[in-house]
């Protein structure tokens, strides 16, 4: 995992590899199409280069040249109707090379910047849930979208016009010095002055650069975060705050984005000017040498346009060079998210069970999220560790109904997020049927369990996806039985849609206690072997709660069924209840055993009937 000591101003970890090079690991498969953009290159260049030359020469040899005066008016036409015919024949020249290298290195960077994305969203959803515990929802989603865009330029923009362009200007150096080498020292006379302009452009450009995009990271996250909680926002009124809030990082971002303008704009007049200033300099002296017979017009007319073509090439490489700083800072950016190393790790090979029977055991088991310093815990790191379980041990046997009481902060959420192996234990070990679990494959133990959490997430699109999820071994017979076991349907097949009808974003226009129902039949439709419902009543009304009641006591048989809850009505039918208090087990036994002990749950029970 990269090292958290070197961090900008918003938290993110600095990469500290080599993302140039890495960058460029990614063309391997597409080598032939680089190295034939490459040739239309050298083409192009040839080209370009032999343009000016065809015009120079057709003035000394058809219009103003010794030659000329040999030729009679008809030769001097037909020889400019030749020059203007093959004139026209390079720009169509100039024309195909240049659609076909754009569409080839086009369709490369889409290819590249696709498998990319791929790659970084298989990678994220790899990652523990610590990681999405400490990173804010917009910083990713600013790594998947605005930052491998500015990739895609690197490869469709900068790679192969930045070699156009260096060999361009050697071309012109070389064709110059080849024609006169006075003149051409001449041309050069701005050339220093540009290069030094170059070099400072490009420092001063990588850090506005590097400043905007820190920005962008930095709204983005603020947006995603306060956009999912507008209703917090709008329930304390505190709209006109978060927008004070929101107008402070915009005129950040504003101020770094003018900074970023300014450095462009004293740069490009500066070297257009140096242009102007190297052309005039060009037409003094090339007049005099005209006017003394030592070059020719034609000559001093292919200075003039090459001068013109060599400062071209030397802006854009600076600006090119500033685009690649911005790709490779979001290259940079990139990787660093990429180099996140799971906390949670699967054995290679993971031991994979004929068939899961549902057996859960904790053999003295010591957790915690984090250290008193806020570092992530592990088994190497539990100096100072932030417990949150403590020597807790207890076994479940296939087909029991277990349920875990405590007050908030006891460690029962814990317990369930252990058992999927979300998060690993630090000391102790959990074993399904009797087999540790991180020796186990993690698709076979989630595969297995089926979870309803308190907060439910629905997805955009309609009921039936976001019951099946994408699993299309799934039919729709599966999904309208889960949704009837889960009395679900009771609300369902009211809707105009039906199990067809359209989902907006988290399921807003659907109540709370709709949204558990269909919590509820997304996981039976799964047929898990473990069933876990975390507060899965919290949330439901009496009428709603009712209906979910019906059907628990039919949907746990054969099952493994943990339950957590604060309503300890809707417990006591279980087989055990533990209590939990400060990350331990206080007690454990049925309904009316802990009432009887006289202990916590008696307590609990008292207060809740009060």
């Amino acid at each position: 995992m990269p090292d958290r000591k070197h961090e900008n101003d918003v938290g993110e970890i600095q990469y500290k590899g080599n993302a140039f090079l890495r960058l460029m690991g990614y063309l391997k498969p597409y080598i032939k199409t680089v190295l034939l953009c490459f040739v239309l290159v050298l083409i192009l260049t040839a080209l370009e280069l032999y343009r000016p030359q065809l015009i120079g020469d057709a003035i000394d040899l058809y219009i103003t040249g010794d030659a000329a005066l040999h030729l009679t008016p008809d030769e001097r036409f037909a020889g400019i109707l030749r020059t203007s015919g093959l004139y026209i024949l390079v720009l169509l020249a100039v024309f195909v090379c240049n659609r076909r290298q754009h569409l080839m290195i086009q369709e490369m960077g889409q290819k590249i910047v696709y498998t990319l994305r791929m790659e970084l969203m298989a990678h994220v959803q790899s990652l523990s849930m610590r990681f999405f515990d400490t990173t804010p929802v917009g910083r990713i989603v600013t790594r998947i979208t605005n930052d491998t865009e500015a990739i895609n330029d690197l490869y469709a923009n900068i790679i192969v016009r930045l070699f156009r362009n260096v060999i361009k200007i050697i071309g012109l150096v070389a064709v110059m010095l080849a024609l006169d080498v006075k003149m051409a020292l001449l041309s050069f006379v701005m050339v220093p002055v540009v290069a030094g302009l170059t070099l400072v452009f490009r420092k001063l450009s990588r850090k506005t650069y590097q400043i905007v995009k820190t920005r962008i990271t930095a709204l983005n996250t603020f947006l995603s975060e306060h956009l999912s909680g507008m209703r917090v926002i709008q329930i304390f009124n505190r709209e006109e705050e978060k927008c004070g809030e929101f107008g402070l990082k915009n005129q950040e971002l504003y101020r770094a984005g003018y900074r970023e303008m300014m450095v462009f704009a004293i740069f490009r007049p500066l070297i257009y000017f140096s242009s102007i200033v190297a052309t005039a300099v060009i037409l003094g002296g090339g007049s005099a040498q005209v006017l003394g017979g030592v070059i020719s017009l034609g000559t001093m007319y292919m200075f003039t346009q090459y001068i013109g073509q060599l400062f071209q090439p030397i802006q854009e490489l600076a600006e090119q060079f500033t685009t690649l700083q911005s790709a490779l800072a979001s290259a940079e950016k990139i990787f660093t998210l990429m180099d996140v190393e799971p906390i949670v790790k699967e054995k290679e090979p993971p031991v994979m069970l004929p068939q899961i029977r549902g057996q859960i055991e904790f053999d003295h088991v010591w957790f915690a999220y984090e250290t008193m310093d806020g570092q992530a815990a592990s088994a190497s790191n539990t100096e100072n560790a932030n417990w949150v379980l403590r020597d807790v041990s207890f076994v479940i046997e296939p087909g029991q109904k277990v349920a875990f009481v405590g007050a908030t902060g006891a460690g029962k959420s814990s317990i369930l997020n252990l058992i999927g192996r979300y998060y690993d234990v630090q000391k102790g070990a959990i074993r399904i049927d009797g087999v540790d679990i991180r020796d186990m494959s993690r698709e076979q133990i989630r595969s297995a369990i089926g979870q309803v959490q308190q907060d439910v997430f629905i997805f955009t699109g309609d009921i039936k996806q976001n019951i099946r999820l994408r699993d299309d071994s799934i039919t729709d017979g599966s999904i309208r039985e889960a949704a009837r076991n889960t009395n679900a349907a009771h609300f369902i097949e009211r809707l105009p849609g039906g199990y067809d009808e359209r989902v907006t974003e988290r399921g807003a226009t659907f109540s709370a206690g709709q949204r558990q129902l269909l919590s509820f039949a997304r996981t039976l439709a799964y047929d898990p072997t473990i069933l876990i419902l975390d507060e899965a009543t919290a949330n439901i009304d009496t009428e709603t709660e009712q209906w979910i009641q019906e059907a628990v006591e039919t949907l746990m048989k054969g099952r493994t069924s943990i339950m957590v809850a604060h309503r300890l009505s809707t417990i006591q039918h279980c087989d055990r209840i533990i209590v939990m208090h400060h990350g331990k087990i206080r007690e454990s036994g049925t309904h009316q055993e802990l009432l009887e002990q006289n202990g916590i749950y008696k307590k609990l029970y008292q207060l809740q009937l009060a």
